[in-house]
This record gives C-alpha cells, sequence and structure tokens, in this order.
C-alpha cells in the first residue's frame, strides 16, 4: 500500500513542472457598449476603452471574425444596425475575444 502512495507522489511531482507551462493564446474583454466602436468594414477594427479612464485600443477585425447578437450569428452589417438601436449603451455588455497568436478579434457579442 505504502508503495502506490510512494508512486502516486513521484507521478504527481513529475508532472508539476510540465503544468507550470501555461500561454496565453486568448483574451475576452468584458466592455460597457458605451466604450465599443464597431468597426465599419470586415477589414478595420474596433475601437473600445477597458474602463471609462483607459485609454483607447484598436484590435484588428478579419472577415472571419464573427458577430453575435444573442448568442445568435449575424452579419457585420446585422450588428451594427442592432447596436445601433441600443438605448442603454452603458448597461449593454459587449464581449471582445482577442486572439494573441493572429492578433485579431475572433468574436465580438453582445446580449440585448
Amino acid at each position: 500500500m505504502k508503495i502506490r502512495h510512494f508512486l502516486s507522489a513521484a507521478l504527481l511531482s513529475v508532472s508539476l513542472p510540465a503544468a507550470a507551462d501555461f500561454t496565453t493564446v486568448a483574451e475576452a474583454y468584458e466592455l460597457a457598449l458605451s466604450n465599443v466602436r464597431v468597426p465599419a468594414t470586415p477589414s478595420s477594427g474596433i475601437i473600445f476603452r477597458k474602463c471609462d479612464d483607459c485609454e483607447l485600443e484598436t484590435i484588428r477585425v478579419t472577415p472571419g471574425t464573427q458577430y453575435l447578437v444573442n448568442r445568435k450569428p449575424v452579419t457585420l452589417k446585422e450588428f451594427r444596425e442592432h447596436v445601433f438601436r441600443v438605448r442603454d449603451r452603458v448597461g449593454t455588455t459587449v464581449i471582445v475575444k482577442h486572439d494573441f497568436a493572429s492578433d485579431t478579434v475572433v468574436t465580438v457579442s453582445v446580449i440585448l
């Protein structure tokens, strides 16, 4: 029985250094719609502030960027139409997923 405990402990100690090698590949930002400027074209960029006092940031969007309204995929044109109709821009949240490898936006999502 003690041999099993020893082997379990030995295997755990060997696997711990491998667990420390994490690399962040994407990050999602939860933003107030009032702090977001929606892309104008499929190959432009989304401009946003992470907070009211933060500097503006721009991340490139591509034709492959997915736009979601209420978890349903829509075109950029439809996304813009939905977003521009929102009255409560401070209370509406936009989620932007940024892929670090390509330095582009993967998805832009809003729940209305």
